[in-house]
């Protein structure tokens, strides 16, 4: 009978900021892959609904090839991960501790993936060759876009994770 009854060490379910961090993640490994901002920039109707979401998951678009821009995108791209890491891991614990309601995972994924885009945009592009402040204010609101249309889908990924 104690053989069977074992406490388990590891859950079945990954926390709500792993499983977070993994869609987090996803969305810029295979949303910024150059295939793939490749394929929405000629495959897809910008003036359509579903072609301008399409063409902004690829916005946190990193490259191989070195030229001039390669280290503010793929500055961009790395803080993203880590900034929605820190962010999730920081934002759902008090929430999900008082109150085991599903919403507020949802939101705080969400909400942790704009605010991670927005800040990853505004830093990679003052610390980029030609940061200036008005530069680094016009790419926060395009990275903020950015997490509010797409960080629905790290909000889906928190949910049912532990806190």
């Amino acid at each position: 009978m104690a053989l069977t009854n074992r406490p388990r060490t590891v859950s079945r379910y990954g926390t709500a900021a792993g499983t977070g961090t993994l869609a987090a993640f996803l969305l810029v490994a295979v949303g910024g892959s150059p295939m793939y901002v490749g394929w929405a920039q000629q495959h897809t109707d910008p003036t359509g609904a579903g072609g301008w979401f399409l063409r902004l998951l690829a916005w946190p678009a990193w490259r191989w090839h070195a030229d001039e821009g390669m280290l503010a995108t793929n500055l961009r791209a790395i803080l993203l991960i880590v900034l929605a890491a820190a962010l999730l891991y920081l934002l759902p614990g008090p929430q999900v501790d008082r109150v085991a309601a599903s919403g507020s995972q949802f939101l705080s994924g969400w909400g942790a993936y704009a605010l991670a885009a927005a800040l990853s945009a505004l830093f990679a592009t003052l610390l980029g060759p030609h940061g200036t402040l008005y530069a680094a204010f016009q790419a926060a609101s395009t990275g903020a876009a950015y997490g509010f249309f797409a960080g629905w889908i790290v909000g889906l990924a928190s949910l049912g994770g532990r806190a």
